[in-house]
């Protein structure tokens, strides 16, 4: 039987997946970023499959989402999508924290994985946080400074005045240089980390995770099965039933507990 609990780590509202078997015992432990806009319960049915693993699931709302939600729309969360990202990779450490106090956590068997913004969440505490052991990327990208100059370009070419200056563009910018992986790729240190992306994506672009892909394949020459790339010819920007299977796969493969 798998349970579904909610549960606040500070302000941080989460859903808490495992078997009933399993509740209070330390286990392997995977946190799900979702999406922009999207909320918690849009991954359950990958939690579920990743539970009925033997693996301990959370499932946290992001900052302005879920049950965060401060009424920000359109461009007006659109500007504070870096703070939500950034606020993320910051509350990721809380919420392992937390679990890990009480006892619930196998300190070796850490996995993080996220969907579209939750997987540039994913590829920016890949470079922050060593104990992470394994990840999945589903239509994230590590550039955080060049993606940034491509959503700017494209808000400017469809004529829309943005609400921020110039210099505080470039301030940005230049802040998110600490958390951007492919300024410190080395950083990886062949952990195990799958993407999945669509050629068809038209919200994340596509070549910037197979463009990281393949800078980064040299680093694991001696570990090759720790780093696979999965291209999808026609979902656009959503995860597919394959992504979702491929995700629980490489999990079980890389992150069961022995």
């Amino acid at each position: 039987m798998i349970v579904i609990e909610k549960v606040f780590v500070n302000e941080i509202p989460l859903l808490h997946i495992m078997k009933k078997k399993y509740y209070d015992q330390k286990l392997p432990f995977i946190l799900f970023i979702h999406g922009f806009t999207n909320a918690k319960e849009d991954n359950l049915y990958i939690a579920y499959n990743l539970a009925e693993k033997g693996f301990r699931v959370v499932l946290p709302d992001c900052l302005y989402h879920g049950e965060r939600d401060e009424g920000y729309r359109n461009m007006d969360l659109d500007i504070r999508f870096w703070d939500i990202v950034l606020k993320t990779i910051d509350e990721i450490q809380m919420i392992k924290d937390y679990f890990k106090e009480k006892g619930l956590v196998n300190n070796n068997h850490i996995g993080l994985v996220g969907a579209s913004m939750g997987g540039i969440v994913t590829l920016g505490a890949l470079r922050k946080y060593p104990w992470i052991n394994a990840a999945v990327s589903l239509m994230g990208m590590p550039y955080y400074q060049k993606f940034t100059q491509y959503k700017i370009d494209k808000v400017k070419k469809s004529g829309y005045q943005l609400p921020i200056k110039e210099e505080e563009i470039a301030h940005l910018i230049r802040r998110l240089e600490q958390w951007d992986l492919s300024e410190a790729p080395e950083t990886l240190n062949n952990r195990p980390l799958m993407f999945w992306h669509s050629k068809q994506d038209e919200i994340v672009p596509y070549n910037y995770s197979y463009q990281f892909f393949e800078t980064i394949k040299p680093l694991y020459d001696r570990t090759p099965e720790n780093l696979v790339y999965i291209s999808d010819e026609n979902s656009g920007h959503k995860v597919s039933k394959l992504a979702m299977t491929k995700t629980v796969d490489w999990f079980a493969t890389h992150l069961q507990q022995t």
